[in-house]
C-alpha cells in the first residue's frame, strides 16, 4: 500500500481493525498492545482510500494525545490531510459545536469558558452570601456535587442535599447572568443543542461522518449521549478502550459505555487485540492472573511476545522509611550494574501523600527525579491574570476576568465597591462592566472611588481600541497595558525569593510568546482564550520535559511505561483504598493495580509496610488482599532484611563495582 504504513507491520487483529472501515466497531485494545498505532494506521487508511479529511472526526482526552494522534498520522499520510482531519478532546468538540449554535439555547455566542479557580472563586462568593460559612461548607465539595449532577443528567434543584441545591441554583443563576459556562455545561449544552435542534444535528452529521473516540472506557453517560447525538446510521464509529483499564469511576466514567456498547450501537464488529509488546511474560502473568477475578468483564488475555523475564518481587517493608530506602538502594545498584538512565526508574503510589518519604530518601541520596502533578502551569496567578486581561481586551463584558483583576494590582477598587457593581448589575439587568461606567452608579461613590474606576475603565477601552483597529499585535498590546499599569513591579514585590520572581516573570512571557503565536497562525483573542481555558482542563505534564527517576500517581501513569517499576503501599486500606471497600468499589482498584503491573516493562517489584506514618502516628498494616489473588508461578516473597541483608556473591559484587566504574567515568 502507497502511503507511509504497510499492513506487514501489524499483526493479525490490528490488521483486521485498520481494515474495519465501515462501524460501528469496538477495538478492545489490552495494555500495551500497540492501540495508538494501530488508530492512527486505521485513519491514514480512511484517508488512503479517499475519505475526505474533512469529515473525519477523532477525539482523544487530552490535548496531547491530539496532537501527538495528528502528528503522526501526518506522518503516514500528509501533513496537509492530518490538519484538515478534526482531532480534538470532547470539550474542545463541545466549543465547536457551541460557538456556532449556543444563540439557540438563549445564550449569547460570545460566552466565556470558567476555569477550575474562576468557579471555586464564584462559589466562595456565593457560601458567603449564603451564609454557608457557619456550617464550613468548602467551595470544591459543593463544585464536586454540581458536577456530578450535570453529568447524571440530575436537575440541580433535586439534589438530595437542600443546601447544596440551592447553591447549585444560584451558581448556575450566576453563569448564566454572567453570560459563562463551565466545563460540564459544555457537554450538557452540546448534547442538548444536538438533541433539541435537528438542523444543527443534521448539519454536524454531514461533516462528521466518520467517528473515532480513543480511551472509551473513560467515558461517561453524558459523553456517551452526544456521541449518539453526533453519529446517525450508518453509524460509521469506531472506538477504542480497554474495560480493565476502566480507573475513573470517581469522576463519573462508566464502564458499561463499552461493555455495553450493543446496546448504543446495533451488531458491532469487536476486535480483540491481546498481543502485548510492553512486558515481559512473568509481568503479564501475574497481571492476568489479578484481572480475572473482576466479574462482568469483557474476557481477554494478554499474550508477551517477550518470553520469560524476571520473576515479581512481593517485599514486605517494617515501615516506610524501610520501604524509600530499599526503593533508593535497589535503584542506585541497578542504575550501576545496567548503566541505565534515570527515566528508567518509576515508583507507582496510590495516593500523593505516600510520595514524601520517597523524595526525601531521593534527595539524600542525589537522586535526580521528576513528579507528575506539581502545580498546572494554568494555576499559577500570574498567568490567570494575563488570561483575564486579555479577555477584557477581547469583551469587558465578561464579568468573570473583569472581577478577577479589578484589583490586581491594586487600583483603589476594593472589594466593597466590586460587591456594590455586582449588585448594581444584577438590578439593571447588565454586566459588571456595564455598572463601572454607569453615572448613576459612579455618583453613589467617594470621589477618590470614581477616579479610580474612571482610570482603570479609560485604560482598558484604550488597550481594546487598539487590538480591534488592529494597530499592532495583541501580544504588544497586552505587553504595553501591563507596563502602563505596573503589573510586574507589583507581582514581583510579593514574591518572597529571586527564584519566584525569576519564575513570575517566565510565566508572563510564556503567555506573551503564547498570544504571539496565536495571532500569526490567524486565531482570534477569543479562539486563544477557548484553547487556554480547555488547556487548563485535566492538563496533562509533559514527562519528557523534564529528566530523572518518576514519582507518580497509579491514575497519572496510565498510558506510559518503565523498564522498573516498584509499586508501593500494597495494603489493606490503601490498596485497594478505604473507600472502595465501603462503596462497593473494589473492582475499580483492582483494575488500578493491574494498569501499575504492565507499565513495567522488564523488573517489578511490589512492596507492603507492617507499620505505616498516618497524621504524625504509626499505624499497624495489613498487606493488600490483592496480593493473596496473584499467581505466585512468577512470584517472589521476600522481606526488607533478608533483601538488605543477602550476601553478594562474587561475581555480582564485581558486576556491580565494574558498572560503577563505569558510571562514575562515564
Amino acid at each position: 500500500m502507497a502511503g507511509g504504513f504497510s499492513f506487514d507491520s501489524l499483526n493479525k487483529a490490528q490488521r483486521d481493525a485498520v481494515a474495519s472501515l465501515d462501524g460501528p466497531v469496538l477495538i478492545l485494545a489490552g495494555a500495551g498492545t500497540g492501540k495508538t498505532r494501530t488508530v492512527t494506521c486505521r485513519i491514514s487508511n480512511m484517508l488512503e482510500v479517499g475519505i475526505p479529511p474533512e469529515n473525519i472526526l477523532a477525539v482523544t482526552f487530552t490535548n496531547k494525545a491530539a496532537s501527538e494522534m495528528r502528528e503522526r498520522i501526518g506522518g503516514m499520510v500528509s501533513k496537509k490531510k492530518a490538519e484538515a482531519m478534526t482531532v480534538c478532546t470532547f470539550h474542545s468538540l463541545c466549543v465547536r459545536l457551541l460557538r456556532g449554535g449556543i444563540h439557540k439555547l438563549g445564550y449569547k455566542k460570545n460566552f466565556s469558558i470558567c476555569t477550575q479557580s474562576d468557579q471555586v472563586g464564584i462559589m466562595k462568593q456565593l457560601i458567603v452570601r449564603m451564609g454557608g460559612t457557619d456550617e464550613k461548607v468548602k467551595a470544591e465539595a459543593v463544585l464536586a456535587e454540581i458536577s456530578r449532577a450535570k453529568n447524571r443528567s440530575i436537575a440541580l434543584e433535586d439534589m438530595e442535599d437542600d443546601f447544596f441545591s440551592s447553591l447549585a441554583v444560584a451558581y448556575q443563576n450566576e453563569l448564566r447572568a454572567q453570560n459563562a459556562v463551565d466545563f460540564d455545561d459544555l457537554l450538557v449544552l452540546a448534547e442538548l443543542l444536538l438533541r433539541e435542534h435537528h438542523d444543527v444535528r443534521d448539519y454536524f452529521r454531514s461533516v462528521y461522518k466518520r467517528v473515532t473516540v480513543d480511551e472509551f472506557q473513560d467515558t461517561n453517560g453524558l459523553q456517551m449521549r452526544l456521541l449518539q447525538q453526533l453519529v446517525g446510521p450508518p453509524y460509521h464509529v469506531c472506538v477504542v478502550g480497554d474495560d480493565d483499564q476502566s480507573i475513573y469511576g470517581f469522576r463519573g466514567a462508566e464502564s458499561a459505555n463499552i461493555l455495553e456498547f450493543e446496546r448504543f450501537f446495533p451488531n458491532p464488529k469487536v476486535i480483540l487485540l491481546e498481543e502485548n509488546y510492553r512486558s515481559s511474560h512473568a509481568i503479564l502473568h501475574t497481571a492476568n492472573s489479578l484481572i480475572r477475578r473482576n466479574v462482568g468483564r469483557r474476557e481477554k488475555s494478554l499474550k508477551s511476545t517477550i518470553m520469560g523475564g524476571e520473576p515479581v518481587k512481593v517485599v514486605g517493608m517494617p515501615g516506610d522509611e524501610e520501604e524509600a530506602v530499599y526503593i533508593t538502594e535497589e535503584i542506585l545498584v541497578d542504575k550501576a550494574r545496567g548503566n541505565r538512565p534515570w527515566e528508567d526508574f518509576a515508583v507507582l503510589f496510590r495516593t500523593n501523600k505516600q510520595s514524601r518519604k520517597l523524595e526525601e530518601a531521593l534527595r539524600e541520596r542525589k537522586i535526580p527525579y521528576r513528579m507528575v502533578g506539581a502545580q498546572s502551569f494554568y494555576d499559577r496567578r500570574e498567568v490567570k491574570d494575563a488570561l483575564a486581561y486579555i479577555a477584557l481586551l477581547d469583551d469587558p463584558e465578561a464579568d468573570v476576568p473583569l472581577l478577577r483583576v479589578l484589583n490586581s494590582p491594586p487600583r483603589g477598587i476594593g472589594q466593597a465597591t466590586a460587591m456594590l457593581a455586582t449588585d448594581y448589575s444584577r438590578e439593571i439587568g447588565a454586566s459588571v462592566w456595564r455598572a463601572l461606567t454607569d453615572e448613576n452608579f459612579l455618583s453613589q461613590l467617594s470621589t477618590k472611588v470614581r477616579n479610580s474606576i474612571e482610570t482603570f475603565t479609560s485604560q482598558v477601552l484604550t488597550a481594546k481600541l487598539k487590538v480591534d483597529a488592529k494597530v499592532m499585535p495583541p501580544n504588544h498590546v497586552l505587553k504595553e497595558f501591563l507596563d502602563e499599569i505596573e503589573y510586574l513591579p507589583w507581582l514581583e514585590r510579593g514574591c518572597k525569593t529571586d527564584q519566584e520572581k525569576t519564575q513570575r516573570n517566565e510565566g508572563l512571557g510564556e503567555v506573551l510568546k503564547e498570544l504571539a503565536k496565536a495571532h500569526e497562525r490567524g486565531k482570534s483573542l477569543r479562539k486563544f482564550l477557548d484553547d487556554s481555558a480547555l488547556a487548563s482542563d485535566r492538563e496533562e505534564d509533559d514527562l519528557e520535559k523534564k529528566s530523572g527517576a518518576t514519582l507518580i500517581t497509579l491514575h497519572a501513569s496510565k498510558g506510559l511505561e518503565f523498564p522498573i517499576v516498584f509499586l508501593v503501599g500494597l495494603e489493606e486500606g490503601v490498596l485497594p483504598h478505604q473507600r472502595s471497600v465501603t462503596e462497593g468499589t473494589k473492582d475499580e482498584e483492582r483494575r488500578l493495580l493491574y494498569v501499575g503491573i504492565t507499565r513495567a516493562q522488564q523488573k517489578l517489584a511490589l512492596t507492603y509496610c507492617t507499620v505505616r506514618m498516618k497524621w504524625g502516628q504509626q499505624h499497624a498494616c495489613q498487606p493488600s488482599s490483592f496480593l493473596m489473588e496473584l499467581d505466585d508461578e512468577y512470584l517472589i516473597h521476600t522481606s526488607y532484611d533478608d533483601v538488605m541483608g543477602a550476601e553478594v556473591d562474587d561475581e555480582e559484587l564485581g558486576d556491580f563495582f565494574g558498572g560503577l566504574k563505569d558510571f562514575l567515568n562515564g
